[in-house]
């Protein structure tokens, strides 16, 4: 059953668009028939390590040690086991686009079913579309305010409208947009990460929160299983002959590799006394020569755009998976103009208190990430091998267990283990020093519901 489109609701996507650059990519989430496929496994290598190349990656190393007071060496370990994990789920499912040929959201129908996948499919359009748009949005507007002396809101304008236009144009501009920006942003913070680990002081004092081992763990992963729900969109246009190792590997590396040279450069410029809360990217690069720190400014703003770009389509992906029919041939390219739009304003209410708002976003998107990924994936481990493509696009299809088993794992676990400013759970109020392992144990209780709850065969 090769490259077949699946028996659905949703017609294959429209033809004419193949590899062209600076075309809009037509139709929304449609299977990608083998007409359309191209490209080549390497290429997630800078669809994945361009987007994670930006301040708010640094921002996570900056957090385990100026927020969470870990020790240099401790902050390294922490970050290294939790981008790991995002990182080796993020390979495990950019692996299953070729296969496919669809966006990730429509691949989780299998496990949720049609309208039970409205759960996961709305909280990554919030989160993504809007959420992490707002997020990177903010640290782009301060790196350009800083380098150019504009105003910040005059700043997240122009970054604002620079995303939009090129995630209007979609996924060809998006992984050609990628593969050049990766050459400045990789040369520039190569420079910056090697200056600052040079003045680490790996012995500075530090007052450790309780817990702050596992809260930083915690928080890595949030950052990088956030790009999770994103991964089969990038790779549902490699031709199905396309090796699945060989996605996954390069997808995975590519994730890990970027943010952990990014995390460990944020802990070293805190031991090297660079510390901000009205603007953390200029505390960052004022511990660099004057036109190294100019460059990083300009490289932070245009990897906050990276990041942003596939934010906006993938969240605008999300949206439509939920089931929402807009009779336009550019539906995705709207709706991201939209989410656009409503990101603005989210970042722009978030620049006054940037840090504080970023911490609790990152232990959020890992309260339903981890979750939704323990159902996808003992979905995936109970069929072994089996196709779902008659499942994808059938509004008849349930499967109850999968929107049951990840809202009882999420619920469970917040309410039991969340530790962060907005809500402390029970558990982790009796024993700070437990963390915040409210992902692992989501993971953990959604997938053995699931397997619990699922009965037979479809």
């Amino acid at each position: 059953m090769a490259n077949t489109a699946p028996s659905s609701d949703e017609p294959v996507r429209p033809g004419l668009y193949g590899d062209r650059v600076v075309a809009v990519e037509p139709g929304g989430i449609e299977f990608i028939p083998a007409s359309e496929r191209h490209g080549r496994p390497s290429q997630m290598l800078w669809t994945w390590i361009a987007p994670n190349l930006e301040f708010a990656t640094v921002f996570i190393g900056v957090l385990a040690v100026g927020v969470f007071g870990l020790p240099f060496w401790q902050a390294v370990v922490a970050l290294t086991i939790g981008t790991a994990l995002g990182a080796i789920a993020h390979g495990l499912l950019s692996a299953r686009g070729p296969r496919y040929g669809v966006p990730q959201m429509v691949l989780g129908r299998a496990a949720f079913g049609y309208w039970g996948n409205l759960l996961p499919s709305g909280l990554m359009a919030i989160t993504a579309g809007i959420g992490w748009f707002a997020v990177n949005s903010v640290s782009g507007a301060f790196a350009l305010s800083a380098l150019s002396g504009l105003p910040a809101l005059a700043s997240l304008v122009i970054i604002v409208v620079i995303q939009i236009a090129i995630a209007f144009f979609g996924h060809n501009l998006v992984h050609a947009f990628e593969r050049y920006a990766l050459i400045f942003l990789g040369v520039v913070f190569a420079m910056s990460s090697f200056v600052l680990l040079g003045k680490t002081q790996p012995a500075a004092a530090t007052h450790p929160l309780p817990g702050s081992f596992l809260l930083t763990v915690g928080t890595a992963f949030g950052y990088a299983a956030g790009w999770n729900p994103y991964a089969a969109d990038y790779t549902r246009y490699l031709p199905e002959s396309t090796s699945p190792r060989a996605v996954g590997v390069s997808a995975g590396f590519g994730l890990f590799i970027a943010c952990m040279v990014l995390e460990i450069a944020g802990a070293a410029s805190v031991t090297a006394g660079g510390t901000s809360a009205t603007n953390p990217v200029s505390a960052f690069t004022g511990q660099l020569p004057t036109v190294l720190a100019h460059l990083t400014l300009l490289a932070v703003a245009l990897g906050a755009i990276a990041a942003n770009v596939l934010n906006t389509y993938s969240g605008a992906m999300a949206f439509l998976t939920m089931g929402i029919k807009l009779p336009l041939k550019l539906r995705r390219a709207v709706v991201a103009l939209l989410f656009g739009a409503i990101g603005f304003l989210l970042a722009w209410s978030a620049l006054a208190d940037a840090g504080t708002e970023y911490t609790n976003f990152l232990l959020i998107i890992a309260y339903w990430i981890g979750p939704w990924l323990g159902v996808f994936f003992a979905d995936q481990l109970m069929r072994r091998g089996q196709r779902v493509d008659a499942h994808l696009y059938d509004a008849h299809y349930r499967n109850r267990a999968g929107p049951v088993a990840m809202l009882i794992g999420m619920v469970v676990s917040i309410l039991l283990f969340s530790n962060q400013e907005l809500f402390v759970g029970f558990i982790a109020r009796q024993v700070p020093d437990i963390g915040d392992i409210t992902f692992l144990v989501g993971f953990v209780l959604a997938a053995g519901l699931y397997v619990l709850l699922r009965r037979g065969p479809d």
